[in-house]
């Protein structure tokens, strides 16, 4: 499902207050989760910064860190039984006229809708109804790791990591760790290549694609080679995709999008599970002041939805120039000094 998640005050702090899930967030909180570090490729911290110990929501800068599974859980458990039907893998929509839908099912069954949401993901099916743009590679590719009981049994590379969040970065790769509630370190080994490198790689074959990932990482401090040498488990391969940056869709009736499937977008701003949550929020909001007219309550969702998703995506793919430069981490040290000065 991937590694830890920080919740931004304007965006999915304020879905959980919406949702009336503010207490149970607070209790799931990765206290000193907001640590984060830039360092080198040779192990040298070049910035470390502290978690300051506010409680989410005194500090207007606070963007406490939850593990992705925890969020799912509250999310999930907030909703009477049966709300979420699992094993429901759409695989198409047809419109009918009048704003409805019928939908397609992989177990061959069809549902019609009078009003329909399309938050599924970034390979939506429900897009289609609405828009021809396809997600696009941005040019960097992921490949997911994890240190089990890093302290324990990796304590070089847990102390270098801390209790946050590292960016090590050297040109235009990198090694991105959270460390995650369970004491695991959660690490993103990223490159910017061409989109045939992971297909070229077999992950099928665990230790053949650890050694030929390590290789890109030759002079690298044996702190940051651990994170792929002695990874636990199978590897993740992660392409990362992004929809054009100033998506949007004319008015269609009876359907939108929200989340991935509206604004798919690189993971350098921190934004895609936030926005998702807050778009779920303004779009309920949106129904309930107006249960009569889903038609206007849609127009009023879209309209502040458009704008805010590009201006995101847009920061989204400034970030990931940064990071993945020629002389990295330098931007990125001049970004984060830039923001705290």
């Amino acid at each position: 499902q991937g590694g830890m998640l920080d919740l931004h005050t304007e965006s999915g702090q304020a879905a959980l207050h919406a949702a009336g899930l503010w207490e149970e967030f607070l209790a799931a909180v990765h206290t000193g989760g907001e640590a984060m570090r830039i360092v080198g490729r040779d192990g040298t911290v070049l910035l470390a910064e502290q978690d300051d110990g506010s409680a989410p929501g005194e500090n207007a800068h606070s963007r406490p860190e939850i593990d992705r599974t925890d969020l799912r859980r509250i999310l999930l458990g907030s909703l009477p039984a049966g709300t979420v039907r699992w094993g429901a893998k759409a695989t198409g929509a047809t419109p009918l006229g009048g704003g409805r839908h019928a939908i397609e099912f992989a177990d061959g069954r069809t549902v019609t809708t009078d009003f329909l949401i399309g938050a599924d993901g970034a390979w939506s099916r429900i897009r289609p109804l609405l828009s021809d743009a396809t997600p696009l590679y941005s040019g960097v590719s992921f490949v997911e790791a994890d240190l089990h009981d890093a302290a324990v049994r990796h304590p070089a590379t847990a102390e270098l990591v801390g209790q946050g969040m590292m960016f090590a970065l050297h040109g235009q790769q990198g090694l991105l760790t959270h460390l995650e509630t369970d004491g695991s370190v959660h690490a993103y080994i990223a490159r910017r290549v061409d989109a045939d490198w992971l297909p070229s790689l077999d992950f099928t074959d665990t230790g053949a694609a650890r050694a030929a990932v390590l290789q890109h990482f030759d002079g690298w401090d044996d702190r940051l080679r651990a994170l792929i040498a002695d990874a636990d488990g199978p590897l993740t391969p992660r392409a990362i995709h992004a929809l054009p940056i100033d998506h949007r869709w004319p008015r269609t009736p009876g359907v939108t999008l929200l989340g991935d499937a509206a604004h798919l977008m690189s993971p350098f701003a921190g934004e895609g599970a936030n926005l998702a949550m807050l778009d779920g929020a303004e779009l309920a909001t949106a129904l309930a002041d107006h249960p009569d007219d889903p038609e206007k309550a849609l127009a009023r969702y879209e309209e502040v939805l458009f704008p805010r998703s590009s201006e995101t995506a847009a920061q989204s793919a400034e970030s990931l120039d940064i990071i993945f430069s020629d002389d990295s981490p330098r931007g990125l040290l001049e970004m984060f000094t830039a923001v705290r000065s």
